[in-house]
C-alpha cells in the first residue's frame, strides 16, 4: 500500500488527452497540456502504437485500453479520454 500512497501524494508529471479523430485511420491522437516533453512524446509514441490500428468499438480496445492507462499511471501522467461518445457505447 506505501507504493499506492506515495503515488497519490506525488505531483503528475504532465496531463495527456487521447482523442478518437473518427473511424479513418488514423484513429487517434494525443495532445499534451503540460509536461516535460521527452516523458510525453515517449508516452504518446507508446500510446499510439497501442491504438493505431483500433477504433473504440474494436474489442482489442478495451484491452489496450487499460494499458495505456497503466502506463500512464507508471509514468506520473494525469489521463483524459476524448471518444466522442459516452463510455458506456464503447463497451457494448
Amino acid at each position: 500500500m506505501e507504493n499506492a500512497e506515495e503515488f497519490e501524494q506525488q505531483a503528475p508529471r504532465g496531463h495527456v488527452r487521447i482523442v478518437y479523430l473518427g473511424p479513418v485511420a488514423p484513429h487517434w491522437d494525443v495532445v499534451s497540456t503540460f509536461g516535460e516533453r521527452t516523458v510525453v512524446e515517449e508516452f504518446r509514441q507508446r500510446a499510439l502504437a497501442r491504438l493505431l490500428l483500433l477504433p473504440p468499438h474494436d474489442p482489442q480496445f478495451r484491452r489496450n485500453r487499460e494499458r495505456v492507462v497503466r502506463d500512464a499511471e507508471r509514468e506520473g501522467l494525469l489521463l483524459d479520454w476524448d471518444l466522442g461518445v459516452p463510455d458506456e457505447d464503447i463497451d457494448e
